[in-house]
């Protein structure tokens, strides 16, 4: 997800030939005596074509979620060179995997989302709506970004999500263009169907544990009324089911395993990490390379196609503001040069907000008891010898998606169950049998921006969010929390359920409801929106339908920053959907398509379920 990278590895040859050049002239010498002018001769064509490898066809900043996918498929190519820039380090150790368990247990996932090494650790304003709150943003620095820290969950969103970004004005991106696109990148381990992939680099599957608070949460949902789906990502996402989830084999399935690691042996592609970003480099309004500071040292290298940003939500809009690309007014008032005036840049920011409501279990059945140290080094070496057991999930296994209220046309809440209890990002240890859903409206009105703090690239952007800025934010709020208790007052809970955690029974009108949330709801890590993909014509659009910046040459963006709205659903599978298709249109192919995709509505929108 990140822009940034420190010290060159040479995984392709493109980055090793200057030191082969010259080691094969000095062998010369000494073979055959060549003479010194020979020898300076063979130097200087050396160094001639280091500058030539200096240069690429695309410079790819961002080894994340959609970069991997766009240096992946770019360099099927063979003619076409590739260089991804990333700012964290690999997701191994020594080519290892299990010595990074951290990552590639699905289990372990919040030990990175509180560790700065391969997190960029941002943090928001003070929320104003939300008792001045700072909230706290993970965001992935490392190969695979956001997906070698997420909760692996596997949501693409409504299909109307993707026909209303068409009449948004990214024409081309409606449900039927769209569609194509997840299917390709997908190997679903119930095979292929009109929904599904069955042959794609990412390997997508269901949960394993049958774990009967799963299973209570379920039966729970149909007694309250809901409908039961097979398949939220297929024909219908209303109702509740199990979840998919980018898991394979027992271990998390990033877009560094499924696209990255498959491709890095290929001679036209070279990838680096650690190394900082800081500017994408200009003549005139034509992008021609990017400037980056590895080992304390700045350099630059060239594009002589296109250079394409997948640094995500936070750290594309801030490269293009550093490089000059932004509100005119705002990047004058820090002292950088305006390349264009692109006032939308950094602006339309949307998230996800989500509450915790918690019960306490009377069986000793939840995860509490794995968390005990023995425990977890029982489970920690099952996974290490096998990839198998409790350590093999990240047991957000079922979940829902249903509508707030009538007349509402498709779902906007959205619901995952966790047979444990998570406090503060899972920063603060569990302290009980509990289970949980984690609660939230899809598609608030709430928008937020970002702007830079100063132009130096190492400072973090101010965000803000502003979230429950809006009435109809809180309501919908408010009715989570109504819905969610109604669930878990069903009969298939009456075993299991004991006093309420979170909000707890003291917490019961509409006033005390709204302080609870304002106190506890924090961020999904869904940020988007920022660099908005709109027609030219529109004045807060950053790039056209094609992925192109408007305004300037040879610079385009690909990741979850273009969306022009927020999706109903969790952002992974999406980034990963608009990085294949956005390959496509980098590649001058025709985009796929498929016509007349049945997808379910509701019979009567008159009741709420």
């Amino acid at each position: 997800m990140s822009y940034l990278m420190k010290g060159f590895t040479c995984h392709g040859p493109m980055m090793c030939k200057v030191a082969g050049n010259l080691f094969k002239a000095h062998t010369l010498k000494n073979m055959f005596g060549i003479n010194e002018k020979q020898f300076k001769i063979s130097r200087a064509s050396s160094q001639l074509s280091s500058e030539k490898e200096n240069s690429y066809n695309y410079i790819i900043v961002g080894a994340g979620s959609a970069g991997c996918v766009l240096a992946n498929r770019l360099t099927e190519d063979p003619q076409s060179t590739v260089l991804l820039l990333e700012a964290g380090p690999k997701d191994t150790l020594l080519g290892s995997k299990r010595l990074m368990w951290k990552i590639h247990m699905p289990a372990a996932l919040t030990y990175n989302l509180c560790d700065e090494k391969y997190n960029w650790y941002y943090h928001t304003t003070a929320q104003r709506h939300m008792d001045n709150r700072v909230m706290y943003w993970p965001r992935g620095r490392v190969w695979g970004g956001s997906s070698s820290l997420n909760a692996m969950v596997y949501i693409r969103g409504h299909a109307e999500d993707y026909n209303r970004w068409s009449r948004e004005g990214a024409l081309g991106w409606d449900y039927e263009h769209c569609l194509p696109y997840f299917k390709k990148a997908q190997t679903h381990e119930l095979g292929p169907d009109q929904y599904r992939g069955g042959s794609g680099p990412l390997h997508v599957s269901r949960g394993k544990t049958n774990h009967p608070l799963h299973r209570a949460f379920l039966e729970a949902a149909q007694q309250a009324g809901y409908p039961f789906t097979d398949d939220m990502n297929g024909y219908q996402q209303e109702g509740f089911g199990w979840m998919d989830m980018t898991i394979h084999r027992g271990q998390r399935w990033s877009t560094a395993s499924a696209y990255l690691r498959p491709a890095i042996s290929r001679p036209n592609f070279s990838v680096a990490e650690k190394t900082l970003v800081t500017k994408i480099l200009f003549q005139g309004t034509k992008c021609i390379g990017v400037e980056y500071v590895k080992n304390g040292q700045r350099k630059k290298v060239f594009a002589n196609k296109e250079v394409i940003l997948s640094g995500g939500a936070i750290n594309s809009p801030q490269l293009l503001m550093l490089s000059g690309i932004g509100n005119g007014d705002d990047l004058k008032k820090l002292g950088i040069p305006v390349v264009c005036h692109l006032p939308g840049v950094g602006q339309n920011l949307q998230d996800h907000l989500e509450v915790y409501v918690q019960q306490k279990c009377t069986k000793p059945i939840t995860l509490y008891s794995a968390q005990k140290p023995l425990s977890m080094v029982r489970i920690g070496l099952e996974w290490l010898w096998k990839f198998t057991g409790e350590g093999a999930t990240a047991h957000l296994e079922s979940g829902g998606f249903i509508r707030s209220e009538p007349g509402v046309p498709h779902p906007d809440i959205q619901f995952h169950f966790l047979p444990s209890q998570v406090i503060d990002h899972g920063r603060v240890a569990s302290t009980m049998e509990a289970y949980q859903v984690h609660v939230g409206p899809m598609r608030s009105t709430s928008v937020g921006w970002l702007k830079l703090k100063s132009s130096d690239p190492n400072d973090h952007p101010i965000i803000e969010p502003n979230y429950l800025s809006t009435e109809r934010d809180v309501w919908e709020f408010r009715q989570c929390v109504k819905l969610t208790r109604e669930i878990f007052a069903q009969k298939a809970f009456e075993k299991f359920r004991g006093p309420e955690i979170q909000p707890g029974n003291h917490v019961q009108s509409d006033k005390e409801i709204d302080a609870f949330i304002r106190q506890k709801a924090d961020s999904a890590y869904h940020p988007s929106c920022t660099c908005k993909m709109g027609q030219p014509s529109d004045s807060t659009a950053v790039v056209d339908p094609q992925t192109k910046v408007i305004g300037v040459e040879n610079l385009r963006v690909v990741d979850a920053s273009i969306m022009p709205s927020v999706v109903s659903g969790n952002l992974n599978a999406p980034t990963i959907m608009i990085a294949e298709k956005a390959a496509d249109i980098i590649k001058g192919l025709p985009s796929l398509q498929e016509k007349n995709v049945p997808v379910y509505k509701p019979k009567t929108l008159e009741t709420q379920r």
